[in-house]
């Protein structure tokens, strides 16, 4: 988790100690995770920065302090609650971090919120200014919708629903109760049709309820 991120142009890099310092990351134990444009960079970050802070041993104040005001911070911004001053912030604890730690664990810390901001600042930005998250991955900024013209009325994202915020009928759309709803995708995930969206901003069309299904004609030889 003390890596750091690189951006795809730097995929060609020689998988070197001093290559890899020189762009912000660090060798590690040689393992790397490949990301693409569904992965949240800010998401990530406050995970890896949530470990980090679990294994700093809390001797130094700037590890300690350091990564826990941090942590709150990223929180904070994929809670969609972010401010324009956070980023700021974020890079001031970074320094601290830095050259302040008692241990590697504490100077190396700093590296995926430092080479996240350098790299991906953008989606900070989105999620700060915008209030949306690129990925869709952050449930506060992230909404689902069933979009009407696709639904087949097959029940099976309602039967799946943990929180019961899906209602329909048979050969009726169905709609998601964005009050009740979770955010958790088993929706997304179960439907055989692709007709469940999802929105950031959390903003989805009005529901509309009692729509009658428009069926799929399947091609010869579908199942």
């Amino acid at each position: 988790p003390s890596g750091g991120f690189i951006p795809e142009k730097y995929l060609d890099l020689p998988v070197d100690f001093d290559e890899l310092t020189k762009v912000g990351s660090m060798m590690g134990s040689g393992g790397m995770i490949v990301m693409d444009e569904d992965t949240c960079i800010v998401d990530v970050t406050r995970y890896y920065i949530d470990f980090l802070a679990q294994e700093s041993c809390g001797k130094c104040v700037p590890c300690r302090e350091g990564l826990k005001q941090a942590l709150t911070i990223l929180n904070r911004i994929c809670g969609g609650q972010g401010r324009a001053e956070d980023l700021q912030t974020l890079e001031d604890l970074c320094e601290l971090l830095q050259t302040a730690s008692l241990c590697a664990l504490g100077t190396t810390a700093a590296n995926p919120i430092a080479t996240s901001l350098n790299y991906f600042r953008e989606e900070y930005e989105a999620h700060i200014l915008d209030r949306r998250c690129p990925a869709k991955v952050c449930k506060a900024l992230t909404a689902y919708y069933i979009d009407p013209e696709k639904c087949q009325a097959c029940f099976i994202c309602m039967r799946n629903c943990p929180v019961k915020a899906i209602s329909g009928e048979k050969d009726i759309v169905h709609v998601i109760d964005q009050e009740k709803c979770i955010r958790c995708g088993v929706c997304f995930q179960v439907c055989p049709f692709d007709s469940v969206k999802k929105f950031s901003p959390p903003t989805p069309p009005p529901a509309r309820y009692g729509i009658k299904v428009k069926r799929v004609k399947k091609k010869r030889g579908e199942d």
